[in-house]
């Protein structure tokens, strides 16, 4: 495992030995389908850095004051990175679709003093800069008409880095200090926020050779900067190997395999949210036409695992792995198809029950882990001792998630504690219905989840797949009759909801909640096995 280093720590580290070598590349889609770039190298994330710090210290930013960073993935977010530790203050990444109370809650519950956001999401700054009275200044990327926010100092990126006058001093790299707020998905409810040192994101970025990076690697994410997995394990290690990465500003799955060929990337990751929906893509002859190996996946359904290497001609390493801890890789060939992995041999992973015994092979329970020397670390959940003691009660990490393990000590994922699909006494796997879903014409993307309906027993739940068709002519009858005919009838979806789009986190993770509320909206486009029908919810 290489050395343990800081952001700011790493990129000093990397001017030594190649300071103006191109190291990331941000691509846009272009209107005419065209890449847009941005780069930056060693030297210009120090410089930018160093300019950001001064400009921090002339808003009057005191060690671990905080700051939000809303924006897709620009490079000034990883600029900011850099500043941020250079400066002494705290950054607060949130997901640039976040609008309405539930920012304003973000904001306000860290404390930010100001804001770093691009153009596209400053209007929902504007909207609620009136339930944030910490909020004193704003920085917005790029051109374009500045709006005004009663007492809030509003102006653009470059002027605030022009006019910031003197760096302040760096104390030096410290593992121990703040490096930021990261919120939990929240998929299932109000997110809380983890204060996260500069130990974890060091920690994750020496993985880089026990997760497969080799030398001679060029990584590639669409996954936001925002989430812990695109900046701790593919930033990360892509500062601390000097590796190529590209980013792109926005996920596409259909420009995905373009990118990836034209910058010749060999490693990129994707989660369980964008499998079903890049499999999902009619097959072509870019998939292909690239020099991938690798792809690190958290969440591959184990129906698709191998549909998914033979298609794209990549070989799949699985990860578990949490923003707070725990971890378990299954290595390409090595360990059974649909496994999570194994921890690090510095760890313990088991299953535990309700009342802390661990469980035997094959049975579920939740998934844990520990240290094998040494007591586990903790976990800060902002403002919330409840939440923090309860994550590491016991001198284990409980990460909430239900799995098991099988004889050999393999861990399997089942669900998320609380989101499982129950129905006629029956456990359903929802990703082998995704699987079957996607592979019909006309289904651009799919989300199978379970609902509790005013017809269902306590613990039972009804089967959702909520679809996004690719054109108007989709028959919401079909996923019915072809679940029927592949899976059987304890597999066929109670509902079919036709949707625009599927929310989901920064993590692209689908957010239940969010399509439960859809389900409930008076234009709810909801169809059962014989046509159009209606929902009723306990209550009504």
């Amino acid at each position: 495992m290489s050395v343990v280093r800081t952001p700011a720590a790493l990129v000093m580290a990397g001017i030594d030995r190649d300071p103006d070598t191109r190291l990331l590349t941000f691509v846009e889609i272009a209107p005419d389908g065209s890449f847009l770039e941005e780069t930056r190298s060693y030297r210009d994330l120090l410089d930018n850095g160093t300019a950001i710090a001064a400009a921090l210290a002339g808003e009057q930013m005191a060690a671990g004051d905080s700051f939000a960073l809303l924006m897709p993935n620009h490079p000034e977010f990883v600029d900011a990175m850099i500043g941020s530790e250079l400066a002494g203050t705290i950054f607060v990444p949130i997901d640039p679709r976040t609008r309405g109370d539930r920012l304003a809650y973000m904001m306000r519950f860290t404390d930010c003093r100001g804001v770093i956001v691009s153009p596209s999401a400053i209007s929902a700054v504007v909207e609620v800069a009136d339930q944030m009275p910490k909020l004193e200044w704003v920085w917005v990327i790029g051109d374009g008409e500045l709006p005004a926010i009663p007492g809030v100092r509003i102006r653009r990126h470059r002027d605030a880095l022009a006019e910031g006058g003197a760096s302040p001093a760096w104390a030096g790299p410290d593992l121990d200090r703040p490096m930021q707020f990261l919120f939990t998905s929240g998929t299932t409810g109000e997110p809380k926020a983890m204060l996260a040192p500069f130990a974890r994101f060091a920690t994750v970025a020496s993985y880089g050779p026990m997760i497969g990076m080799a030398s001679e690697d060029r990584l590639y994410t669409g996954l936001s900067l925002t989430h812990a997995n695109a900046q701790l394990i593919t930033l990360g290690n892509a500062l601390a190997m000097g590796l190529p990465l590209v980013i792109s500003r926005r996920f596409t799955k259909s420009r995905l395999w373009d990118i990836l060929a034209h910058y010749r990337c060999t490693y990129f990751n994707l989660l369980g949210g964008m499998t079903v929906a890049i499999f999902a893509e009619p097959p072509g002859p870019m998939d292909r036409a690239h020099n991938v190996r690798t792809v690190l996946s958290a969440g591959m359904p184990a129906v698709m695992w191998t549909a998914f290497e033979e298609r794209f001609g990549v070989r799949l390493l699985e990860i578990y792995a949490a923003a707070e801890g725990g971890l378990t890789l299954n290595l390409p060939d090595t360990g059974p198809i649909g496994s999570v992995g194994k921890p690090p041999e510095s760890f313990i992973c088991a299953i535990l029950d309700a009342d802390d015994r661990e469980l035997a092979a094959g049975e579920r329970g939740e998934i844990c882990f520990r240290p094998r020397e040494g007591t586990i670390a903790p976990v800060v959940y902002y403002r919330n001792p409840e939440a923090s003691a309860a994550k590491t009660r016991g001198g284990w990490f409980r990460s909430g998630d239900i799995g098991y393990l099988d004889a050999d000590g393999w861990l399997f994922f089942s669900h998320r504690d609380g989101s499982a699909i129950r129905r006629n006494g029956d456990f359903i796997n929802p990703g082998e219905i995704e699987t079957e879903i996607a592979g019909i014409d006309g289904v651009a993307d799919v989300y199978v989840y379970g609902v509790a309906t005013a017809d269902n027993t306590p613990g039972e739940r009804e089967i959702l797949a909520a679809i996004v068709p690719a054109g108007p002519d989709f028959d919401p009858l079909a996923p019915f009759a072809r679940c029927r005919a592949k899976l059987g009838p304890t597999a066929v979806p109670s509902f079919v909801q036709i949707a625009d789009d599927i929310p989901k986190t920064a993590s692209e993770k689908p957010i239940d909640r969010r399509l439960i509320e859809m389900l409930k909206a008076d234009d709810a486009r909801i169809f059962g096995p014989s046509g159009p029908t209606t929902i009723r919810f306990e209550g009504e």
